[in-house]
């Protein structure tokens, strides 16, 4: 990707941020509540320099997307980051296959957490491809949790969560709160009170894998505000929300699959565990440290097993990251290493494209039981995928 230079400005300033932003027995159901999420009149301000609103990628499946948002409380467990703010409380997105497709009116962010995750508001004009409250499609669908990278708010995995959706999946995004800027109903924004603090990680781990079975609970409970279908699940996350997911799936019978987006293990599997996992790395062809962290759990991992690279990729890859710095630009000096860190080579509509096919097809193969030649050998369509082990 040939990446411009140009002055420090409003759009450069949210790539910049993107760069910079990461590093690497059952609950009882207690509260759930649907949350209003504001909607974008077409035609909003919120434009580019294009006059065109920016939205993201367009779902490659061909059912209609909704959208909600749930704000959960877990009465029976204390903030493990923030006792003193009280009980476990969750916001969460879902996406899932509606009946209608309305105006596609569902905003990327509001202006408040635009500004606390990026300090500017830049990301709250950009679209989605999903309609706010349009009713679910009746019958149950597999389910799909999505945990989003360390200091990332669960915004930045919408352009996957809205494709499975568009492919028949009910999809939840889960921010873990304390762990980025969250936002909850009438505008309250809570910090992220362990940023940097790495020596946690085990524990971060620990917490999210919790944090998933509660919203297991929700979602497969008499009040969960859509029809899953709770004999298929999987979990899926970017970094560390990756290696949360893989916990899960050992900590969760529910579980039945689990997809790590290039993301460490702080804490590798207890013993091994017999169930499909999807290892999606970027640059670990050449990376000792990676390899050996990625190789330790490989070997504890004894059911299906697909262990795949992207070399011209970058840790932010399978997120929305590498679309958003496309649209927005890269700051005058930025260093060449953090770019190829951070997002490859590859244009933002690439990697959401091989991000989409591998996941899709795993999920597919696992949750559908339709198998696909793409994670049987390496594809012409997507030369940019290599694997690494089989």
């Amino acid at each position: 990707m040939m990446w411009k230079t140009r002055k420090t400005t409003r759009r450069s300033f949210v790539a910049a941020a993107l760069l910079t932003a990461f590093a690497v027995p059952q609950l009882p159901v207690v509260a759930a509540a649907a949350v209003t999420v504001p909607a974008l009149a077409p035609g909003a301000p919120g434009q580019t320099g294009t006059g065109t609103p920016d939205r993201l990628p367009a779902p490659t499946g061909k059912e209609p997307v909704g959208t909600k948002t749930l704000h959960l409380v877990d009465a029976s467990r204390p903030d493990p980051w923030k006792p003193a703010a009280g009980k476990r409380e969750l916001m969460v997105t879902l996406w899932y296959p509606a009946r209608h497709q309305g105006d596609r009116n569902a905003p990327y962010m509001s202006k408040q957490l635009s500004k606390a995750w990026l300090g500017k508001e830049d990301l709250a004009g950009m679209r989605t491809n999903s309609t706010v409250g349009a009713r679910p499609a009746g019958k149950p669908r597999p389910l799909v949790v999505l945990s989003p990278g360390f200091g990332m708010s669960r915004a930045s995995l919408t352009g996957l969560g809205e494709d499975l959706a568009s492919r028949g999946y009910a999809v939840a995004a889960v921010d873990h709160t304390y762990e980025a800027p969250v936002e909850f109903p009438g505008g309250r924004i809570e910090s992220c009170e362990i940023c940097r603090k790495y020596d946690l990680f085990p524990e971060v781990v620990r917490n999210r894998s919790k944090d998933i079975r509660f919203l297991l609970d929700q979602l497969t409970g008499p009040r969960s505000p859509l029809a899953v279908d709770a004999r298929r699940i999987a979990v899926a996350g970017h970094s560390i929300g990756g290696a949360s997911a893989v916990q899960a799936l050992q900590d969760d019978p529910r579980v039945d699959a689990a997809a790590n987006f290039d993301g460490d293990f702080p804490k590798e599997p207890a013993g091994a565990l017999n169930k499909p996992v999807l290892l999606l790395g970027a640059q670990r062809s050449g990376n000792a440290d990676h390899i050996g962290n990625w190789d330790r759990t490989w070997k504890q991992l004894t059911g299906w097993k697909r262990w795949l690279d992207v070399p011209e990729g970058g840790h932010m890859t399978f997120t929305d990251a590498p679309w958003l710095a496309d649209r927005f630009g890269l700051p005058d000096g930025t260093p060449p290493d953090d770019v190829k860190k951070g997002y490859g080579t590859l244009h933002g509509p690439r990697s959401a494209a091989l991000t989409r096919a591998y996941v899709g097809a795993f999920l597919d193969r696992h949750l559908r039981g339709t198998p696909s030649p793409l994670l049987d050998r390496p594809s012409p369509a997507y030369p940019e995928v290599t694997f690494l082990q089989k």
